[in-house]
């Protein structure tokens, strides 16, 4: 569904003139149902997503998504191909409320109950959520759990998510998974997730690791988790997200 091919992102200080390479060479293809990217910190996992959605143009490379070339089109254009993006940090938007938001990720104005659908499947009081104003007053776990619910809204083909963890500790694991697996039941298609969490990790079809900006290893959960988990010791997680 998804292809990167030889994708490069550098970024060159104004001042020094030095450059610094972020990702390096990536060659990915996507089509699994669940796909997790982890590795330390600065490792290139939220660049790596942000040019996946347009948000960021490679330096080099092609990017393929269905066969299309889409390394020169926008976040708009990648969108309206079916391309999802949930960011590690959620944007707030005044006077906008959390019923406007869900409307227009699903393109269509949604009903109140509609709207409190998809407000519970993630875990929120929907009647104290659906018509409040997307601002300040959220803390930033809720607005993740409102934009995982606008992804859901959206059911588009290819999905990606920048840490949807972050944040949310006090909603169990089990249901930010169960969310995940009704997604793709709904769309068949792929979702990307960036993440530092064993339990998400252990979902995945497919798990890639990134370091120093290179996919350093990539395979199933059984190939992956008992070297990347054995060198982490004690942690349950690796610890940290890029700034």
């Amino acid at each position: 569904m998804l292809e990167l091919q030889h994708v490069s992102y550098s970024v060159t200080d104004e001042v020094t003139g030095k450059t610094t390479d972020i990702l390096r060479d990536v060659n990915l293809k996507i089509d699994d149902r669940f796909v997790a990217i982890t590795g330390p910190n600065g490792s290139g996992k939220s660049t790596l997503a942000k040019v996946i959605a347009g948000i960021i143009t490679p330096t080099s490379g092609k990017i393929l998504f269905r066969g299309e070339d889409i390394t020169n089109l926008g976040i708009s254009e990648r969108a309206n191909l079916g391309i999802s993006y949930a960011f590690q940090q959620p944007v707030r938007f005044k006077g906008i409320t959390v019923r406007d938001l869900i409307s227009i990720a699903a393109g269509k104005d949604i009903s109140v109950a509609q709207a409190c659908a998809y407000l519970s499947e993630v875990g929120l009081c929907a009647k104290e959520y659906v018509n409040r104003e997307v601002n300040a007053s959220l803390s930033g776990g809720e607005l993740k759990r409102i934009e995982i619910a606008m992804i859901n809204a959206r059911n588009t083909p290819f999905a990606v998510f920048d840490e949807p963890e972050a944040g949310i500790d006090l909603w169990s694991f089990g249901s930010l998974i169960t969310v995940f697996e009704r997604m793709y039941e709904k769309n068949k298609g792929s979702i990307l997730i960036i993440t530092h969490q064993e339990r998400i990790l252990d979902i995945a079809d497919t798990i890639i690791v990134l370091a120093e900006g290179r996919v350093s290893a990539q395979g199933s959960k059984e190939e992956i988790l008992p070297d990347l988990f054995g060198m982490q010791k004690p942690c349950r997680a690796i610890v940290g997200g890029e700034g």
